[in-house]
């Protein structure tokens, strides 16, 4: 009976890390005196992870002491995800016909390593080893599987003008999910793999963009980040764009600026989780740009979306295939500058299917991103939700006012108010902010407080 407990465990674990990096792990232990690969020894393994990793969530997030390497460290999750070359897209997010990277069982958990884009982009050399050594990093500080997709990526020929920045990790396939249904994301922990990260703003984006028009941008060229003057995209070079990149240390669970002047706390999340999504009527093989937020998520970037957060998205295709990518290590509402505080991080999610008129789905999510945390629903507005406009709708007025009818039908249909007394209500009591204004599509997302309403 023991031998076949053990047996199964092996499987769940080939079957969660994939075979190549299963045998590398345990590979790694067995190095270590620990294990070998048999069926009993890896169980033996995942019943010492589940023990020592089992530490409750929360508690002030920072930077734990080890860096987290492909397979090291804590892997609380079911199930295991690395950021191998084969098993993320850069600068796309799946289409519907998307291969899976993972495929697990409703109600199970996934642990993720997720790579930042900022210090592998071109305009950033490419080499992770290189930019972050600039900086002091050592190489035993550096992600190899960030090197590693820096180098060894050629999934797509990178475009530096048209792709988007960001590693995209997945997809999971989600074995009970059906078009129709929810599939409900918990993040259970969010963990910093390296001590540091970066803040970045680039050729022309921004909330200040170097595209200002005079007076009818409402700034003048004089006041456009980074300053016009620092613009050499004229040589067509990624490297002349001119950006700037702001290496951001991590030091006591705070980012540190400013040569240690400015310390402000860190907030981990992940910007971009999402489900395979088809804008249109197009091939749905198509690959869709990372960067505008869609019906599916995506490119989010909404910072409460952190552990003890819960994210609905409505489900396109059969096993919802479900990514995510932009890890955040602190962000504010509006993201103005281009990027947050960008850097890798280790994402375990419960991921769960509602099904229509069961589970505990939020209406609004069969149709439209929805968020909660312990303290505020989130009624999600996007400016170009279905890509409508090609992912370049920037219009906040648009944004604001889904947020703001999304907020009514939830307030109506899952809390009972009548329209007239929830709009009344939104207005006194409810907060509307920009998530954020650099992704093309924008987004505002409202705070509802659950504790202004009677609990059943």
């Amino acid at each position: 009976m023991r031998e076949h407990f053990a047996r199964r465990a092996a499987d769940e674990l080939q079957r969660g890390l994939g075979r190549r990096t299963f045998f590398r792990a345990a590979a790694g232990v067995a190095a270590a005196g620990a294990v070998t690969t048999t069926g009993a020894s890896a169980a033996t393994a995942a019943s010492a992870a589940g023990a020592q990793h089992s530490a409750p969530r929360g508690g002030r997030p920072g930077f734990r002491g080890t860096v987290l390497q492909p397979g090291r460290g804590p892997i609380p999750g079911d199930h295991y995800l690395p950021s191998d070359v084969d098993s993320v897209l850069w600068g796309y997010v799946p289409s519907l016909d998307a291969e899976p990277s993972l495929r697990m069982r409703s109600g199970r958990t996934v642990t993720i390593d997720a790579v930042s884009h900022e210090g592998i982009l071109e305009d950033q050399g490419r080499d992770p080893v290189g930019f972050f050594g600039e900086q002091g990093v050592p190489r035993a500080q550096v992600l190899e599987d960030a090197t590693e997709i820096a180098r060894d990526y050629d999934r797509t020929e990178r475009d530096f003008d048209r792709d988007g920045p960001h590693v995209v990790t997945g997809p999971v396939f989600v074995e009970e999910a059906r078009p129709g249904d929810v599939l409900k994301i918990e993040t259970l922990r969010a963990d910093l793999r390296v001590p540091y990260g970066v803040v970045s703003s680039r050729h022309g984006k921004g909330a200040l963009p170097r595209t200002a028009d005079g007076p009818a941008a409402g700034i003048t060229l004089e006041e456009v980040m980074p300053p016009v003057g620092t613009d050499g995209r004229a040589t067509g070079e990624p490297e002349d764009y001119g950006t700037v990149s702001v290496f951001t240390p991590v030091e006591k669970g705070r980012g540190v600026m400013g040569g240690g002047r400015i310390r402000f706390p860190l907030r981990p999340f992940m910007g971009m989780m999402g489900v395979a999504y088809q804008q249109g009527a197009g091939p749905t093989d198509d690959l869709l740009n990372s960067i505008p937020p869609t019906l599916g998520g995506g490119n989010i970037d909404i910072r409460h979306l952190g552990v003890g957060s819960t994210f609905y998205l409505p489900v396109q295709t059969d096993g919802a295939l479900f990514y995510v990518g932009d890890p955040h290590m602190a962000m504010g509402d509006g993201e103005v500058a281009l990027t947050a505080m960008e850097g890798s991080l280790r994402g375990t999610f419960r991921l769960t299917v509602c099904k229509a008129g069961e589970g505990d789905a939020p209406s609004v999510a069969h149709a439209y991103p929805f968020a909660e945390t312990d303290e505020h629903w989130i009624p999600i507005g996007l400016s170009d939700p279905d890509g409508a406009a090609g992912g370049q709708g920037s219009d906040l007025d648009v944004a604001m006012r889904r947020a703001v009818v999304n907020a009514l039908d939830f307030l109506e249909q899952d809390r009972g108010m009548e329209r007239a007394v929830a709009y009344a209500y939104l207005s006194a009591a409810a907060d509307f902010a920009i998530s954020q204004v650099v992704d093309r599509t924008v987004g505002v997302h409202g705070l509802i407080r659950k504790a202004d309403f009677d609990r059943p």
